[in-house]
């Protein structure tokens, strides 16, 4: 598959999604990358801003099995993973697999469970594979995981585990959306007449995976990767970052540049393409100092400020 096709798939991802979604052009872009990365996203923001019904509509656009997990108090991680349940008729135990047995995960607001079930996610986002009574099941080729959050400051929330925050390839935040957008959305969704949009699958998981190793190996320069390289170590050098990012962050950086060059119609990465994605690949990587959160600093004008202090090559 070649560069054009991918930006096409991605135009045809968006026109689905738009047929319900109004706004979130960004929140949407990132969901793409993601996908064409093989990486796993979050999106954070305060309830009702379509957070769960974007990632449907995101799951309805391509032909792949979709499961969703409501994430609450009481959940347990066998209710994710699965389990081996005793068979009383056959005096054997059997297999039950967890709902994590899918191409495509929504992991419906997953900061309202407790870290122990949160993390059970942990050696599925990362490894693929799913770990059973001492036996390996891999998951599906096209597992990927879109988790919604609320706000860390809402209460009956559990921050997560930094070491799973870490498997997210990015974390995006849903605003609010403007106002023309929101008379948008009551005109459509606030009328009891006005039949839902019907989504046509526009990808299967065959046709991604060609995609997907287009992205692979799209071109960048030495340049660009030391441009990448310079951006993840000013983080470790930054006096308002106690943490700074890891080379597992860099190299997730420049996988998801290379998927953004792809879906904007490129064979190479440009450092817009970096530039464009360090805020939301290291926001949730990176931790403020404590005398930056005394001063109330935010991380994203801190990555902000690297941004503007290391020089991109022209």
């Amino acid at each position: 598959m070649d560069i054009q096709h991918i930006e096409q798939l991605a135009g045809s991802l968006r026109d689905q999604i738009g047929r319900t979604i109004v706004g979130q052009a960004e929140t949407v872009d990132m969901l793409l990358v993601a996908l064409f990365a093989r990486g796993h996203i979050l999106l954070e923001g305060p309830p009702g801003t379509a957070k769960t019904l974007l990632a449907r509509c995101f799951a309805a656009s391509l032909s792949m099995q979709f499961k969703r997990i409501q994430f609450t108090p009481d959940l347990m991680p066998s209710d994710v993973m699965g389990a081996n349940i005793f068979n009383f008729k056959t005096n054997e135990f059997t297999l039950t697999r967890g709902p994590v047995f899918t191409d495509f995960l929504l992991a419906d607001e997953i900061n309202r469970t407790p870290p122990k079930t949160q993390s059970a996610l942990l050696e599925a986002m990362q490894e693929r594979a799913v770990t059973l009574d001492g036996k390996t099941i891999p998951l599906p080729g096209g597992f990927m995981v879109v988790a919604t959050q609320n706000p860390i400051e809402q209460e009956g929330t559990y921050p997560l585990p930094e070491a799973q925050l870490d498997r997210f390839l990015m974390k995006v935040i849903v605003s609010w959306p403007s106002r023309d957008e929101e008379r948008r959305i009551v005109r459509t969704h606030g009328a009891p007449s006005e039949a839902a949009v019907a989504i046509t699958a526009v990808a299967d998981l065959e046709a991604l995976e060609v995609a997907r190793r287009a992205v692979d190996v799209l071109e960048m320069s030495d340049a660009v990767v030391d441009y990448t390289v310079d951006l993840i170590r000013a983080t470790r050098e930054h006096p308002a970052l106690h943490h700074g990012a890891s080379p597992r962050a860099a190299a997730n950086l420049a996988h998801a540049s290379r998927a953004l060059a792809a879906i904007r119609g490129r064979a190479f990465v440009i450092p817009d393409d970096v530039k464009d994605l360090f805020i939301p690949t290291m926001r949730h990587r990176v931790v403020l100092a404590p005398e930056a959160e005394i001063e109330g600093q935010a991380v994203e004008r801190v990555l902000a400020a690297i941004t503007q202090r290391v020089a991109a090559p022209r």
